[in-house]
Parts: structure tokens; sequence; C-alpha cells
């Protein structure tokens, strides 16, 4: 079946990537957290259609690891993706998610995966149809069982879906992982992924049922992106520009480059906690440069090949806003420039860090 959709997805393609390409050929997504050694680790089994999906929602979460794209649940050893893809395997697209358990709980990694897929479809999900497709949740132990089965029962009390859930808790016994090419898929193959997922019919359905508390969803730390109909509304033309479109704003005529009050430097879209004054250096560049980030872990960090050269973009792992690029000819102690668009970034003043909910990084702007 994929290969039908794929040949759908082409031909939007051939409609729309003239308007499109430019924005998307540099956006591969957002990388793993590094694995700690002796980290203790956790593994969920999940099946919710298109693996490429799953595995793209799963790997943004907080805490998690790693997610692998592979086949469980059927009665072939070994499978290849022709015949899994036949639907006569008895296997289920899947993934495994290997997850810190000190940063995120299974019950959460269950709710971000029951919030992304349809679990009252029993022949597949969305335009994938057939066994292979459908939705189910491989427990490994008793205390996974009970919390799945919690939450599927809480969610039909809620009565959200209109329909029964039909998403079955399974035992879970072996994994195969797929195939290399599909192993992260999204990043690899940036504009065919999300000409896949936007025929696919998987998002608007996701829109439809959850609305805004599907923006939640992967926020442990309460910092919201809002939908682009909206960031459209409350950003100015250059914010969106910057932080949607991978825009860059002009040197020395823009708000912070020479910006020195004390306070905190905030993702201008969801309000993560960024930068902090007391890293802000004058590069002599025009932007504002800092030596290092507040939260290493809020910053990501992939390869820009957009002007013909490999730089270092920063995107914000929330909200994914385009920030700026990082390169080593800063001053010590880091030796990295951190070069940012003021558009990309709300400046909240020391005095008022409390009162707007950023008290626990009062030391961090403390010269």
């Amino acid at each position: 079946m994929r290969g039908n959709h794929l040949a759908i997805a082409f031909l939007c393609f051939g409609l729309m990537v003239s308007a499109l390409a430019w924005s998307l050929d540099n956006k591969e997504g957002v990388p793993m957290e590094p694995s700690v050694p002796n980290r203790k680790l956790e593994t969920a089994t999940l099946a919710g259609g298109c693996f490429w999906c799953v595995e793209s929602d799963l790997e943004k979460v907080k805490g998690v690891v790693e997610v692998v794209s592979g086949y469980t649940g059927g009665r072939e050893p070994d499978p290849t993706y022709e015949q899994v893809s036949s639907g006569r395997t008895g296997h289920f697209e899947a993934v495994q998610v290997r997850f810190d358990p000190a940063l995120v709980s299974y019950a959460q990694i269950l709710d971000v995966f029951f919030r992304h897929i349809d679990p009252t479809d029993a022949g597949g999900q969305f335009v994938d149809r057939g066994p292979q497709y459908r939705s189910a949740v491989f427990v490994h132990d008793e205390a996974q069982k009970a919390q799945a089965e919690a939450l599927i029962e809480s969610l039909a009390a809620s009565r959200r879906f209109g329909k029964p859930i039909v998403t079955p808790v399974l035992p879970f016994e072996r994994f195969y992982p797929a195939e290399e090419y599909h192993q992260d898929y999204y990043r690899k193959n940036p504009l065919r992924y999300r000409y896949y997922r936007l025929g696919s019919g998987r998002d608007p359905f996701l829109e439809k049922t959850w609305g805004k508390a599907l923006e939640n969803v992967d926020n442990q730390d309460g910092f919201v992106k809002p939908e682009k109909a909206r960031l459209k509304q409350r950003l100015s033309p250059m914010q969106y520009t910057v932080t949607q479109e991978n825009g860059t704003e002009p040197p020395f005529a823009n708000e912070f480059w020479n910006h020195k009050a004390e306070g905190l430097y905030v993702d201008i879209v969801s309000g993560e906690p960024l930068f902090s004054s007391k890293d802000k250096y004058d590069s002599g560049t025009g932007w504002p440069s800092f030596t290092r980030p507040l939260e290493t872990e809020n910053i990501v960090e992939h390869a820009d090949k957009s002007l013909f050269v490999v730089r270092t973009e920063v995107r914000s792992r929330l909200a994914d806003s385009h920030l700026g690029h990082v390169f080593d000819d800063g001053p010590a102690p880091t030796g990295k420039r951190y070069c940012i668009n003021s558009a990309a970034l709300r400046f909240v003043p020391k005095a008022e860090m409390e009162s707007q909910g950023y008290g626990n990084w009062l030391k961090a702007v403390e010269r």
C-alpha cells in the first residue's frame, strides 16, 4: 500500500515543491538525547501505523534516547519490509523506544503515543490500510500492562474519540529492526517524508481530535508552541520568517545586537529559556552572540548546507524554532560563538524573571 501513497505524495510534491521546498530541504528533525554510560534505560514497544511517523513523533520527547523502526507480533523470523507489507506475516510496523525513566515515565511515553494515533481504527492507520498498520501496545512486564490498560480505560471514559478504542495490549515477544533506509527516514528524506505525511491524513485527525491539547504533549516544562496560524497572527513578519522559515535578519538593525541589560533570552515562540545575559558578548557581527546556551538540552544542532558550506544550525528543542548558527571562533571559556537572530528571542528582565515564571534561572544571570 505504501507505494500508492508515496505516488500520491509525489503528485502533491509536483504541485507544491516550487513554493515549499526551499523552506524544508534543510529541516533535519530533532536528534536524540545522547546516551549516558551506565544510564538505566527502559523499553517501550508500540505500533501506530507508519513507523516513519511514530518514530518522528516519539523522538521529540525529552528523555527518549533512541527510537528504532521495525516489526513485531508476527510469525516470520527476521522479516523483510516486503514480507511485512504484504500483510500475511502477522507482523505490525512498530517502533521500539529506549527511554530514561528518570526523565520521562512509561505512562508519559504512552500518553504521547496515543495522542499521535487513531486508537479506534481496527483496519490500519489513516491512509495505510491492512493488518500490518494496526495500532497496538506490546508490553514487556505486568507493570507496563497495568499502565497501558489504565490509560486506555481513561481514554475510553473520556469519550474523546466518539468510537470504541480497539488498540490491543499484547505481550511482547520479539522485535526485528527494519532495514537501515527506514531508520530516521524523516531526517534522511525530509521532503519525501513531509509529502507522505501531508497526504496521509494523520495530522488533520490529530488536530481535530486533540486541538490545543496536542501542543502540550511533548512539553513537560510548561512551554508551548502555538499552531502556525496563531503564530502568523502573533509574530511580526520578521519573527515568523526567521523562526519558521529559517530566515536571517539584517546585522546591526535588530533588537538585541547591542543589548546589555541583565536577564534571560527565551524563545519568542514557546518561551523556552535559551541564553543568559551573563554569557552575552559583542562579537562585532551585528547579531546577539553568546558563549554558551543556558540549558544545553534546549538547543538542538544539525548540519546546514544551504550556502554551499557546512555550518552548524541551532534550533530550540520544543518549538523547533530556527535561532541562528554556532561557530568555533568565540572567546574563552568555551571558544564558541552562538550567533542568534534577535527575532527569535524575547528578553525577560532580571527584575521580572520571578513573576514570569523564570525564577529558577535567577542565579544564571547574576554576574
